[in-house]
């Protein structure tokens, strides 16, 4: 993979290949694989990009195939994240977002989630729009809309749970 399309293409839009990756990895070296492997996919199906979509929903695309792919192979039940883990060029930008305890917190209960309510909520969080969503995950905008707001009820209790 060349630096500069890395730099241009990839670069950009690591917060949502970080937030993928973070919320479909156990570990610290899982996660560090996970964004690794996204990236070299991109970078392998850089030519499949039709234009259809925006480039941040194809990364998107891509993240989420390459990460619940990873996850069926690699089965590892460790609940432990190590914040440093970010690459070394989006590190800076991203500590406030590993730092705070609430996030880690709502992170461990989307990891609870079903691996495409994962997909959805992460997507919802980014504001992408229920047709975005559809787009993306391949379903209809109204049962994007139906599945958020149960995922939603079901995170409350998630972390409910968890400070009760």
């Amino acid at each position: 993979m060349s630096h500069d399309f890395y730099t241009s293409q990839i670069l950009p839009h690591a917060a949502i290949i970080i937030k993928i990756c973070r919320a479909y990895s156990n570990s610290q070296e899982d996660f560090e694989d996970y964004y690794q492997e996204v990236c070299l996919q991109i970078w392998r199906s850089r030519n499949n990009f039709s234009g259809k979509s925006e480039w941040s929903t194809w990364i998107y695309r891509v993240s989420l195939n390459v990460c619940l792919t990873l996850l069926k192979k690699d089965k590892k039940n460790a609940n432990t994240f190590v914040s440093d883990a970010i690459p070394k060029d989006v590190q800076d930008d991203n500590q406030a977002f590993f730092k705070e305890a609430s996030l880690n917190e709502l992170y461990n209960a989307i990891k609870q989630l079903n691996e495409i309510n994962r997909a959805i909520i992460l997507l919802y969080l980014e504001e992408k729009s229920y047709q975005e969503i559809a787009s993306i995950m391949g379903m209809n905008a109204n049962t994007i809309g139906v599945r958020i707001n149960r995922i939603k009820e079901q995170l409350k209790k998630l972390v409910h749970g968890k400070i009760n």
